[in-house]
């Protein structure tokens, strides 16, 4: 699973960037390869715990595997301890990747409770120190991936991006929510703009309630940024980037069944069919929410054990119900592939 060396480059990211974000328990190989085939040049692994890595207690190989196709990709790490990244960065310098990020704003509780993440991120001097360790250990560009620190003030959130940008960060993305605000509500623009206008020298992503050509509009008109990184809202939806990108129209039926048969299809080849299969139901959920699908075919797709469950579940699929416009769509004419 060892991938051929890549060729540096000193940009991280070029303007207007779409960036598929980490995302644990989602975003492995056969997830980034579907949001690729859709345009996405920019993706993570899963989120990695620096104990998994101090500690030899890492999920398989799959978790780091890189595609000999990917020419892009970035490993996220998040922990609390200065040691444990110190660790972890030495141990990742065995491989091949893009960058480093350090998370400071998941705002799970198992993760906040722990002190990393989000918690980390309200720790300016910790988050500081640990973001040192990082520098003082790895091979790798560093970037961080932060929330909004204080809803009313945005001066401590200026202040851990400029420290970050101080000791090295290349790149700074902010998701425009507090902890308490996790993944739904109003995104607070002002925050970001004010993060980005007070680092002209590196880039600053915007990220937060991206799910539609017109949301990304909005952020990128709200916060002067150009470079966007997707999370929800390409969940089940990897039509998104092409979308943003190049004005794509909704994929056709045949265009849709193939995209979820080829992802899930990828997830055998890495992991098998019994745990792949295990894994894609909540996978088939995302690609069949907010379609119009029948629920008995939401049902079908819980119990999916092997592909040919999965093809008599393709095969059958019609879209129930005339969709609203704020509804994901899939187009009634077929036309050409996205890929």
């Amino acid at each position: 699973m060892k991938s051929a060396p890549r060729e540096k480059n000193d940009m991280i990211y070029p303007e207007s960037a779409l960036i598929l974000a980490p995302l644990s328990g989602y975003t492995d190989w056969a997830y980034r390869r579907a949001a690729r085939r859709c345009g996405c040049l920019f993706a993570f692994t899963e989120m990695v715990d620096c104990s998994s890595l101090v500690y030899a207690s890492l999920r398989g190989r799959s978790m780091l595997y890189r595609g000999d196709d990917e020419t892009f990709l970035g490993v996220q790490l998040v922990g609390a301890i200065p040691e444990h990244f110190a660790v972890a960065a030495k141990k990742l310098n065995e491989y091949d990747f893009s960058l480093l990020d350090i998370n400071l704003g998941c705002p799970v509780p198992k993760v906040y409770g722990k002190g990393a993440g989000a918690a980390l991120g309200r720790n300016r001097e910790l988050a500081l120190r640990c973001f040192e360790a990082l520098a003082e250990n790895s091979r790798f560009p560093l970037t961080a991936k932060m929330r909004i620190v204080h809803p009313e003030d945005p001066g401590p959130t200026v202040e851990l991006a400029k420290g970050l940008a101080e000791r090295g960060a290349r790149a700074v993305t902010i998701h425009g929510r507090t902890r308490e605000g996790f993944y739904s509500g109003e995104v607070d623009f002002a925050v970001i703009r004010a993060v980005r206008e007070s680092l002209p020298g590196i880039p600053v992503i915007a990220n937060g309630g991206i799910v539609s050509v017109e949301t990304a509009r909005i952020m990128r008109e709200k916060t002067g940024c150009s470079r966007l990184m997707l999370a929800q809202g390409a969940m089940g939806n990897p039509w998104l980037f092409s979308q943003i990108a190049a004005g794509a129209p909704d994929p056709s039926l045949e265009e849709w069944k193939e995209i979820v048969r080829d992802h899930v299809a990828d997830m055998v080849a890495l992991y098998g069919e019994e745990t792949a299969l295990r894994n894609a139901r909540k996978i088939v959920h995302d690609y069949l929410k907010g379609r119009g699908f029948p629920a008995a075919l939401r049902a079908e797709a819980s119990k999916l054990t092997a592909l040919a469950d999965l093809d008599a579940l393709l095969a059958h699929a019609r879209p129930a119900v005339t969709r609203s416009p704020s509804v994901r769509g899939i187009c009634a004419e077929p036309r050409e592939t996205l890929r």
